[in-house]
C-alpha cells in the first residue's frame, strides 16, 4: 500500500505542473489589457506602462510562467493589486468557508447517494425505486445556481426558516448553531447534483454487485438481508464508486464559484469572481491554483481509498 501511494504522489507532479500551464495561460490569453482595466479612467499611457510593469506583464509569456511558478514553489503566489496584500494570504483567509461549505455538501451527497442508490437496487423496478430514479433525474438536471434562488426564496424569504445569505449574522452571530444555519441552504444547493450523480452510480454498481456468486453464497448460508446488503455487497460497489466521488469533489469546488455568489458565502469561490470583474490577475491564478491542487489531493486520497477496498488495485 505504500508503494502504490508512493506512486500516486508521484503521479500527481506532471497532474500539477499541467494545472499551473492550464491556469497561468487561461488567464494570460484574456483579449484586453489588464492594466488598462484596472486603471480605468485614469488610465494614462505612462501609468499603464508602470502598472504593467509591476505586474511583469511587459516580459514575455514564458518568462513570466517561470517566474510566477518559481515563487509559487516559494509560497509566494505575488500581490494582490486590487487588495493590496498578499495573495496566497487572502486564498489562505477565503479557502476556510468553501472547505466547510465544500465538506458539507460533499458529505451530504454522498451519505444521500449512497442510500439512495442502495435502497433504489434493493427494490429494482418497485415504487420506490421509480420514485428515487424520478427523484434523482430531477436533481441532475435542476442547475444549482436556480436551486438556490428557489430555496432563498422559499425557505429564507418565504418561510424565515433560515437566513438568505452570509456566513454569520450581522449581529449577535458567530456560534455554531449561527454557522449551521447560514450552512444549510448552501449545501444543499451545492449538494443536489453531485447526489443524483452518486445515486445513479450507486444503483448501478449494486445491481451489478446483487447478481454476483458470493452475495447469492451468503443469502444461501442464512445470512441476514441487512447484513449481505450492507457489508458484502455495498463494500464491493463502493469500488466502483469511491474514485467517482472523487470526482464529484471538483464538481463541488468548481460549483462554489456561483453557489458562493448566489448566497454570498465568503469563500474562495466568490473571491475569485470578485477578483475576475477587477482584472486581478494574480489573484485569480493563486485561487483557482489553491481550488486545482485540493482537486488533485482529493483524488489521490479517492484512489487510495479504493485501493484499500479493493488490493487488487495495487498491483
Amino acid at each position: 500500500m505504500t508503494a502504490y501511494a508512493l506512486r500516486r504522489l508521484a503521479l500527481a507532479v506532471p497532474v500539477l505542473f499541467g494545472v499551473t500551464v492550464v491556469v497561468f495561460l487561461v488567464i494570460a490569453l484574456v483579449p484586453g489589457d489588464p492594466a488598462l482595466a484596472i486603471l480605468g479612467s485614469y488610465a494614462t499611457p505612462e501609468s499603464v506602462a508602470r502598472l504593467n510593469a509591476e505586474l511583469g506583464l511587459d516580459r514575455s509569456l514564458p518568462a513570466r510562467y517561470l517566474a510566477w511558478v518559481g515563487a509559487a514553489l516559494t509560497g509566494d503566489l505575488g500581490r494582490s493589486y486590487a487588495l493590496d496584500r498578499p495573495v496566497l494570504d487572502e486564498v489562505l483567509e477565503r479557502l476556510g468557508p468553501t472547505l466547510i461549505l465544500a465538506a458539507a455538501a460533499l458529505t451530504l451527497s454522498v451519505l444521500f447517494g449512497l442510500a439512495a442508490g442502495v435502497a433504489s437496487a434493493v427494490r429494482q423496478n418497485g415504487w420506490v425505486d421509480r420514485t428515487i430514479g424520478l427523484a434523482l433525474l430531477l436533481g441532475v438536471s435542476t442547475p444549482s445556481f436556480f436551486l438556490g434562488l428557489l430555496l432563498i426564496l422559499w425557505l429564507a424569504v418565504g418561510l424565515g426558516w433560515f437566513p438568505t445569505g452570509g456566513m454569520s449574522a450581522l449581529f449577535g452571530g458567530g456560534g455554531v448553531v449561527d454557522l449551521l444555519r447560514h450552512l444549510v441552504l448552501p449545501a444543499v444547493t451545492l449538494a443536489v447534483v453531485a447526489t443524483a450523480i452518486l445515486g445513479r452510480l450507486t444503483r448501478a454498481a449494486m445491481l451489478e454487485v446483487l447478481r454476483q456468486d458470493f452475495v447469492r453464497t451468503a443469502r444461501a448460508k442464512g445470512v441476514e438481508e441487512d447484513r449481505v446488503i450492507s457489508v458484502h455487497a455495498l463494500k464491493s460497489a463502493l469500488v466502483a464508486v469511491v474514485p467517482v466521488i472523487g470526482l464529484q469533489a471538483g464538481y463541488v469546488l468548481g460549483g462554489a464559484v456561483y453557489v458562493e455568489t448566489v448566497f454570498q458565502w465568503p469563500g474562495v469561490g466568490r473571491m475569485l469572481v470578485e477578483a475576475i470583474g477587477r482584472r486581478d490577475i494574480l489573484l485569480v491564478q493563486g485561487g483557482v491554483l489553491a481550488l486545482a491542487t485540493l482537486y488533485v489531493a482529493i483524488n489521490v486520497v479517492a484512489d487510495l481509498a479504493q485501493a484499500a477496498l479493493d488490493p487488487r488495485l495495487e498491483a
